[in-house]
């Protein structure tokens, strides 16, 4: 059931907030992800802050994780074997407000009015309840919440209780440790969500309190890492904290004092955290990372200073306006909020699937990152999308290893992780997925492409192409046919597992040999380049000449079809059915092929993309939140424009409708990165890494316009679509050259400089749609009727 979509009472529609006016029980969880605040490094969710009020609340810091040793059932050789999860830091967005002797809170008290609101334009939280106390008075409390950017491991609280009488009030501001909270859990069934450690894990260092200031260190039991804390309390009156405890699991800070009538109370709570390795002096406690903690303190009013500003800089490139359609804008705006939230202080890290807004997935890396992220990093925040490309790079070591140990050469690199070292347990939907080294040398030639970045290909992109390119040819053979052929591997289609010939794969393996083989590198050996041009030329490709269709894999045209009599409470069907059941029928999770269309672009003709979308999209469940945003952006190429923006709303409201049922776990970062993906290469037609930058743009009638920019090769490129036109401009500005930029507009090729350019658009006609034979399930699936 939609949730903000549906009730714009509750949720109205705003430009540059997403608001809550009504206060309704039951969606917490999901508005906890919605309402979060974080800059990549730092996250915290958007839970209210009395106790009782949250369903999942938690703070998060990218990368801070606990390890385990994963025990199969049945183990074999070259399983992962240490699990990997992000880890819950202690939480200090908790506040207590008793008045008169009432604990105020939302699921108790008698509230008059209530109010929250994130704000794009600032990163700043704000809620306002106003409460009809027992006691007779009205209070208003509001609180405000902020991250900080240059200081990227503080956050700021600030609470401000004002009355319209004078009241006692008793307020205590706590630190929490829910990782060792005893929490139901939910991830038995469902292998998105996170699961819980069977015993403690963060255990006390350094413990210290005193007068409002709380000093405190923690380190994870096995994977020795160290976080530490500092708070300091400032308050608008002269009273002194009346208690100040400390403990392992809650520490707190109490003012006890009379507000009066009027005049307004404030309390600002500001906080520092740090993370490092185990110690290398094993005297100390925690107390050098604490110190280093309250060294990086800044008072709140900074911390709102520092977001405020990078907002500022951020919309001047990353904004995406659309003409005529608000409540789009709206959603693609917060999408936009979260990208930002979810990697703009992340540092030389990878993008948790989830950022650090919530603990899906576990907190690990996987290929999203390069494929459905570093598109728009690359070219919003190329220095951001270098750092998560240099954290590739420093996994290489532990990748070399986990070749040998899979009897390839070269680099492997794990499909799920946070330290580099494979953490998925179920290989043939996880290790099996090969592909995830072509997703990174994708992103690498991409960014180089796309920044100009001269000193990239020496420090960083030749390892990674070379690297992966040398695991290609070994995992692949040249067959008695002559082609050759990679077998046993998992596309990103997870319903069709450990197939030969994964067109994705192999296409994309394709690309990457053709470019690791088109560098000038001392490294690379006469007949290395030469195995990799053969390999590469001779890739197989599986083709069904029946139905003029490329195939996923070289059996999935002979697989039985799917029963889509089955009900939608069967759905996703990985929670339903047994992977067995899945494998064996024609159905998939999301349309890999037509994703290696969309990314090799170059590589197919119209007519192939059109059969292959017509083909595909009626059999994609769309049960992976990767799949709409490209299913729109291959039809708005075919020239479906209906289908496009069908499938382009299903991505934008994935979250903000909790349409899959697990937004309470985290944002779909990928998918939302997916959004800017359908908004420049969907609807602008953008394709890249060619001779030259191409558009061939396909704007939904019912929207008025279209308008971002690029930063490519140096310089800031505004685009404005509008009906029956497209116009090109580079911005100018001291940190971007005005050297014009060569782009190709269907077909047409034009400089671009400061003058603006316009290019007329013709409409794209809407071709008749491929007819293929009609295929039944032969057996059905008994188990839909139960």
């Amino acid at each position: 059931m939609a949730l903000i979509s549906s009730d714009r009472l509750r949720f109205p529609c705003e430009p540059w907030k997403l608001v809550e006016n009504i206060h309704v029980t039951g969606d917490e969880g999901t508005l906890e992800t919605l309402f979060a605040l974080g800059n990549g490094h730092l996250g915290v969710r958007g839970a209210h802050s009395t106790r009782g009020d949250g369903e999942l609340p938690g703070t998060f810091i990218n990368g801070f994780h606990e390890i385990w040793d994963i025990k199969h059932a049945e183990n074999a050789y070259g399983f992962a074997r240490t699990g990997q999860r992000i880890v819950y830091v202690p939480d200090a967005n908790n506040f207590t407000v008793t008045i008169d002797g009432e604990a105020l809170s939302l699921s108790e008290s008698t509230v008059l009015d209530y109010h929250r609101s994130i704000d794009f334009s600032t990163g700043v939280y704000e809620e306002s309840t106003t409460w009809a106390c027992r006691s007779g008075a009205v209070v208003t409390t509001v609180e405000r919440r902020a991250v900080g950017f240059d200081s990227r491991g503080c956050l700021g609280l600030e609470l401000s209780i004002t009355a319209d009488r004078d009241v006692s009030a008793d307020i205590t501001s706590a630190v929490v440790n829910r990782q060792d909270q005893p929490v139901e859990d939910h991830s038995v069934h469902d292998p998105r969500r996170s699961g819980r450690h069977a015993g403690r894990v963060l255990l006390p260092l350094h413990l210290h309190g005193a007068d409002g200031s709380l000093r405190l260190a923690w380190e994870t039991s096995e994977s020795r890492q160290r976080v530490a804390m500092a708070v300091d309390h400032w308050i608008s009156s002269p009273e002194q904290p009346f208690e100040t405890v400390v403990a392992e699991d809650e520490s707190s800070v109490r003012y006890v004092l009379a507000i009066t009538g009027g005049g307004p109370f404030r309390l600002e709570k500001t906080v520092s955290y740090v993370v490092a390795g185990s110690a290398d002096d094993a005297e100390d406690r925690g107390e050098s990372l604490a110190a280093e903690a309250e060294a990086n303190l800044v008072p709140f009013s900074d911390i709102l200073a520092q977001s405020q500003a990078h907002y500022n800089t951020y919309w001047t490139t990353a904004d995406v306006a659309i003409g005529g359609q608000p409540e789009l804008q709206q959603a693609v705006r917060w999408a936009l909020f979260q990208l930002s939230q979810a990697t703009a202080r992340a540092g030389v890290a990878g993008i948790p699937a989830k950022g650090v807004s919530g603990s899906g997935y576990e907190g690990h890396y996987f290929w999203d990152q390069e494929v459905y992220l570093l598109p728009y990093l690359t070219y919003t925040n190329p220095t951001g999308a270098r750092k998560v490309l240099e954290s590739r790079h420093a996994m290489l070591p532990d990748a070399r290893i986990r070749a040998k140990e899979l009897s390839v050469d070269g680099a492997l690199f794990p499909w799920r992780t946070i330290n580099g070292l494979e953490a998925s347990a179920y290989y043939a939907a996880g290790t099996a997925q090969f592909h995830i080294a072509a997703a990174i040398a994708f992103a690498a030639n991409r960014y180089e492409w796309a920044s100009g970045d001269a000193a990239f290909e020496a420090e960083v992109g030749a390892d990674l192409l070379i690297e992966t390119a040398r695991m290609w040819a070994s995992l692949g053979f040249f067959g008695k046919d002559g082609l050759f052929h990679i077998h046993g591997v998992t596309g990103p289609d997870e319903y069709t597992a450990v197939v030969n010939d994964n067109l994705y794969t192999n296409v994309m393996a394709r690309f990457n040999l053709r470019a690791a083989a088109a560098l000038e590198h001392e490294g690379i050996a006469d007949t290395e380049r030469l195995v990799w041009r053969q390999a590469a030329e001779r890739m197989s490709l599986p083709y069904d000449p029946h139905l003029q269709v490329h195939s996923q894999d070289n059996d999935f045209m002979t697989l039985e079809p799917w029963d889509w009599n089955t009900p939608k409470s069967k759905y996703p069907l990985l929670l339903n059915f047994h992977p067995l059941v899945i494998y064996r029928h024609q159905v998939l999770k999301q349309a890999d092929t037509v994703l290696a269309m969309f990314l090799q672009w170059q590589d197919f003709s119209a007519e192939e993309k059109q059969r292959a979308f017509d083909f595909y999209d009626p059999i994609t469940t769309g049960d992976s939140t990767l799949s709409a945003c490209v299913q729109g952006i291959m039809a708005a190429e075919v020239g479906y424009g209906d289908v496009a923006l069908k499938h382009f709303t299903e991505a934008l409201f994935i979250d903000l409708d909790n349409s899959h049922g697990n937004t309470i776990d985290g944002v779909h970062i990928a998918s939302t990165g997916g959004i800017w993906s359908s908004l420049v290469c969907g609807f602008a037609g953008m394709r890249d890494q060619g001779e030259v930058l191409r558009f061939d743009p396909r704007l939904p009638t019912e929207w008025d316009g279209l308008a971002f920019r690029l930063k490519v090769q140096g310089r800031l490129l505004s685009v404005e679509l509008s009906q029956g036109s497209i116009a090109l401009t580079l911005v100018p500005g001291p940190d971007y050259s005005q050297e014009p930029l060569p782009v190709n507009v269907r077909n047409q090729d034009v400089q671009v400089g400061t003058t603006t350019v316009t290019v007329p658009l013709d409409a794209v006609p809407v071709p008749p749609p491929s007819i293929f034979p009609s295929s039944f399930p032969t057996a059905g699936l008994p188990i839909v009727g139960q």
